[in-house]
């Protein structure tokens, strides 16, 4: 699978370059998602602005991925989702479950805003 990782200051930015995300892909996807959830920064966003076909195996690791980090205290969040590919997380159930954004510059608030937040829950 190739995938494209920017690391900024308070993520990971991990674009998928293929155009499908099938179901035999999602142990690979796993675990490079597992191996950068290691590495400082914890939060990772994933751009699937280039995926047109999106397996519900796939989908539905995202949302198992989504929720882990959250209970960790970490966010994730997807951006650039193509329309075949919000609709089959909405088909499933998933869209309202994740968070997601259409632009990578959004995902990159979000991110900063969970951190702020996390900041000031710990102050208190």
């Amino acid at each position: 699978m190739r995938v494209k990782i920017d690391t900024k200051e308070a993520f990971h930015v991990i674009s998928i370059e293929e155009s499908a995300l099938t179901a035999n892909m999602a142990e690979e996807l796993s675990s490079i998602l597992a191996k950068k959830q290691q590495d400082d920064p914890k939060n990772l966003i994933i751009n699937l602005n280039k995926v047109t076909q999106l397996d519900a195996t796939v989908a539905l690791l995202m949302k198992k991925i989504h929720q882990e980090m959250y209970g960790e205290k970490k966010s994730f969040v997807l951006c650039g989702l193509t329309p075949d590919v919000k609709n089959e997380f909405g088909d499933l159930g998933l869209l309202e479950m994740i968070n997601h954004t259409p632009t990578e510059s959004e995902a990159y608030d979000i991110v900063l805003m969970e951190e702020i937040e996390r900041e000031l829950d710990s102050d208190l």
